[in-house]
């Protein structure tokens, strides 16, 4: 970063200083990131039964927002550079290749490290879509440099370069966070986990011997690869075998789809359940079993 500073003030280059200042803040994701993991291994309490592993997600939407707030900060001063060219020195093509290309390792280098991680916490992958910004701006940096060293580094053969690869630095920032912030939105608003086929699950719990309907369906997820899920299951009042077998093969269902924390109600009539609900997932089985075929 300290490398990208100087040789952006050095050789005049946009697309090193905005390196630089993608790298500063990858320090600070990654802080973030550490930070929220340390927060999350604090065990359950009675205030927070589910402990405090929702830090990482919020930690992961904070990282998102500053990559967004970077994007933008990279179309302003593009915007600058285009329009105020005459503000702007020789760019030192040499100098900015050098430093590109050590940027750019330094970046492939934290990429690979917290790709190990990213898939089992969105907290982490937050912080390597930092890391992958920054990777893309090493990238830009470098064929800058090349362009610079072809077209000659003087102003009016290369004022545009500068601010067009900006412009596709942000954009692919913006690109690459799209579906990061839409999983993240779905935690938080506890949505059902995309993985999960909800009508083939409630189908599925429908055809066990003993079950009449199920409702009242809740499926969300905890934190990143722990999902729960709870429901008020009808038994047929005519069914007298235990109704603990039907138990039994009901959670091994939801544990088959990767669910881990699973809560079940069992009734024997309508009138057992007296909590206020919505009944929508009563019509799970005839949608279930139209799309099964």
């Amino acid at each position: 970063m300290i490398a990208e500073v100087i040789g952006g003030l050095f050789s005049g280059s946009l697309a090193l200083l905005a390196d630089a200042g993608h790298m500063l803040t990858d320090a600070a994701a990654i802080a973030m990131a550490l930070i929220a993991m340390w927060i999350a291994q604090r065990p359950a309490s009675i205030e927070r039964t589910f402990g405090y592993h929702r830090a990482e997600i919020l930690a992961a939407l904070a990282n998102t927002f500053a990559l967004w707030l970077i994007a933008g900060w990279i179309l302003y001063e593009a915007f600058q550079r285009a329009f105020g060219r005459e503000e702007v020195g020789d760019i030192h093509g040499m100098t900015v290749l050098l430093v590109g290309i050590g940027g750019l390792l330094v970046s492939l280098a934290a990429a690979w490290i917290l790709h190990r991680s990213s898939e089992h916490s969105l907290n982490v992958e937050g912080a390597m879509q930092h890391v992958i910004a920054d990777l893309l701006g090493s990238v830009a940096v470098v064929i800058s440099a090349v362009l610079i060293l072809t077209l000659g580094g003087t102003v009016e053969n290369i004022w545009l370069v500068d601010p067009i690869l900006s412009v596709i630095i942000a954009l692919l920032i913006v690109w690459n966070t799209r579906h990061l912030i839409v999983r993240i939105t779905n935690v938080l608003l506890e949505g059902a986990p995309e993985h999960i086929d909800l009508y083939e699950l409630c189908y599925e719990i429908e055809e066990v011997e003993g079950v009449t309907l199920i409702h009242d369906v809740h499926v969300w997820t905890i934190y990143k690869g722990n999902e729960a899920f709870a429901t008020h299951v009808l038994m047929d009042p005519s069914y007298h075998e235990d109704a603990q077998s039907s138990l039994e093969e009901i959670k091994r269902i939801v544990h088959r789809h990767g669910i881990g924390h699973v809560t079940i109600q069992l009734e024997r009539s309508v009138a057992e359940c007296i909590e206020f609900h919505h009944v929508g997932h009563l019509e799970f089985k005839s949608r279930a079993a139209r799309r099964l075929g």
